[in-house]
């Protein structure tokens, strides 16, 4: 999750890709980068033309702002076989769906050495299918509990630390609410895989293969009940998707945010005499003592099997999610990177000039809460990897809709019914 500018600068995206598109390279040879908009990629693009000084010219295709959209736009394409696309932006849920359809080649040799070296270990898995590497990884991401320190000095360890708070809060009259993603989407599904993971439950078996719906995603289930069924959630929870939770804890209607870190540059910039009491830690644990496993988002890169140019996609896909690359996304487009190492280093994006947190930011600058995001990612969770992940996905946040009205044993029971149907779906979802 970066900034995201608007349509408008969709279409300009899209005019400057048909110029570069147009100056080609000496080679003759076009690499086709298909990925969501990202305020600063394009610079990456020209940084990665100029070190393949002719060999290839990288022109960056912006696909829409949804990620429904995204993925329907290549899902149609790929299914017809289109040659123009030689590189694919995957949001971390689809590998397993691409590879399973045959549209992105296996990462092998040193192509597959080069895309793993470094990189943490949840963010590779997913972009591995069935024992196998199908994409590189370009960025990760990871939620964050935020709170305000004048209001909560010390922040909750756990759920039922930050309910009981929550009430306390409120029966003071101060804000008390636990503010989070509770809309029918994909954001409450990420919310329960997290508590599922975090107690040890599962929802699929590991292999993807077959419904689990096991005590620990009963559990799971439990605590999500609790905490939007006694007072404490926004009235506006079964609407609520990331900016609006942003928005909530801006205008003071909460206690608790559990969201990205993209709020942290919104907070600062929409509230700097504040900022500073703006803090954040890790997502809060289901049990004393043991860290949660937070759900991870972001982006990793395939190669399409239809590209003509697939060594040169290789080649191209490296450079544009090598350590340099997602430094400086990092810092300029707030995407937290994949690459353990990156987290450390201090060094500006550009050594030759004099640090400085506008003009030329580092980690530390731009990214204050770094240590925080790579604490959680080492012990992080990715969502159920199955090709028919789009499938699971609608069926949970429609059976979880609204949350207040879980019933623990029976919704897992209509979980499990559901959620095995939807493994039996044939094909991709079109």
């Amino acid at each position: 999750m970066g900034k995201q500018k608007a349509i408008a600068a969709l279409g300009a995206g899209m005019m400057a890709a048909g110029l570069l598109t147009a100056c080609g390279s000496s080679s003759g040879i076009t690499i086709n980068v298909y990925y969501s908009p990202e305020d600063n990629f394009q610079t990456v693009v020209d940084n990665c033309n100029a070190k393949a000084a002719g060999r290839y010219q990288i022109v960056y295709n912006k696909l829409q702002r949804g990620a429904d959209d995204q993925r329907q736009q290549m899902v149609r394409r790929l299914a017809a076989g289109d040659t123009g696309m030689d590189i694919l932006g995957l949001d971390v849920t689809w590998v397993p769906e691409f590879a399973e359809a045959g549209w992105i080649e296996e990462w092998t040799g040193a192509n597959k050495a080069a895309a793993e070296d470094g990189v943490l270990p949840g963010p590779l898995e997913t972009a591995t299918w069935d024992g196998k590497l199908y994409a590189a990884t370009k960025n990760t991401n990871v939620q964050l509990l935020w709170y305000d320190d004048r209001i909560t000095p010390e922040p909750p360890k756990t759920w039922d630390q930050m309910m009981a708070e929550a009430h306390q809060l409120k029966a003071q009259g101060k804000p008390g609410n636990i503010l989070f993603t509770g809309a029918q989407y994909e954001g409450l599904v990420v919310i329960y895989n997290t508590i599922v993971d975090s107690v040890g439950g599962h929802i699929l078996s590991d292999d993807g293969k077959s419904v689990v719906m096991d005590a620990g995603a009963v559990k799971a289930l439990d605590i999500l009940k609790q905490v939007t069924s006694t007072g404490i959630t926004d009235p506006s929870l079964t609407n609520s998707k990331e900016d609006d939770v942003r928005h909530a804890f801006e205008n003071g209607n909460g206690a608790f945010e559990l969201n990205w870190p993209f709020v942290y540059a919104s907070y600062a910039e929409d509230k700097p005499n504040d900022a500073s009491h703006f803090k954040w830690t890790t997502y809060p644990a289901a049990s004393p003592g043991e860290p949660a496993k937070t759900t991870i988002g972001g982006f990793n890169l395939a190669v399409s099997s239809y590209s003509q140019h697939k060594p040169e996609a290789f080649d191209a896909a490296l450079c544009l999610r090598s350590k340099e690359s997602q430094k400086f996304s990092a810092v300029k487009d707030g995407v937290p990177p994949t690459i353990e190492s990156i987290y450390t280093d201090d060094t500006p994006i550009d050594p030759s000039k004099p640090v400085d947190a506008s003009d030329n930011p580092s980690m530390a600058t731009a990214y204050p809460m770094r240590d925080t995001i790579l604490t959680a990612l080492k012990t992080a969770a990715v969502r159920p990897l199955t090709p028919a992940y789009q499938n699971l996905s609608t069926v949970i946040s429609k059976v979880l809709s609204p949350p207040s009205k879980i019933d623990p044993q029976a919704t897992a029971n209509d979980l499990r019914d559901k959620l095995s149907d939807a493994l039996q779906s044939k094909g991709v979802i079109p």
